[in-house]
């Protein structure tokens, strides 16, 4: 692992910056390929994160390894981490002073991981990622702020609940990872929607 990512890891798991640090169990930092083309980012850990430490590894993250195997892609060419990095009680949706206290650690994940593109899950993550709402009218769409190119798609847990999203959400996860070929090939892409810093 990167030292530097290592460092910003070991900085999440001691994290006492706001109360949540007071109801987890564990925090949970970023994890991955730091060499990957793309970071998922999620909104925060749920109950299976949160008893283990890692990012994605309850129903949503079956989902969402699901969609990166049907691309040929396994979770270990890339890079998944949250906004928030400690699970808030009964998942309600973290508060703006939460999305605060970890502002820092995704940005230092950003710099560090120098991704082509980050994908957005869900709209909680588009709010703090991007100050986006409606999501549904964004998925599938390319955006850009600070010269860092995003992809927008729905969380992988909204298919748990309306199975014609598991199809929607494989055709994301396919259509980005074309993009990041083309981006590697030194294609110019086209930008859906600029979002202001």
């Amino acid at each position: 692992m990167d030292s530097n990512l290592e460092k910003v890891r070991q900085n999440v798991i001691e994290c006492t910056k706001c109360d949540l640090c007071k109801t987890r169990t564990n925090s949970v930092p970023g994890k991955g390929n730091f060499n990957s083309d793309v970071i998922f980012v999620g909104e925060a850990p749920g109950k299976n994160e949160d008893l283990y430490g890692e990012p994605f590894i309850g129903i949503a993250g079956k989902k969402l390894s699901e969609a990166l195997e049907k691309t040929g892609i396994t979770r270990d060419e890339v890079y998944i981490t949250n906004t928030v990095k400690c699970r808030p009680p009964n998942n309600r949706v973290p508060t703006k002073l939460e999305k605060d206290a970890c502002q820092e650690y995704i940005q230092k994940e950003i710099e560090i991981i120098k991704p082509k593109i980050i994908c957005v899950l869900g709209n909680t993550a588009f709010g703090s990622v991007l100050g986006g709402t409606e999501i549904t009218k964004f998925r599938g769409k390319i955006g850009k702020k600070n010269n860092q190119l995003y992809f927008i798609t729905i969380h992988p847990a909204a298919t748990i609940y309306n199975q014609k999203l598991v199809e929607v959400l494989k055709q994301d996860i396919k259509k980005l990872f074309d993009l990041i070929r083309e981006l590697k090939s030194g294609k110019e892409i086209t930008i859906d929607i600029e979002f202001s810093s």
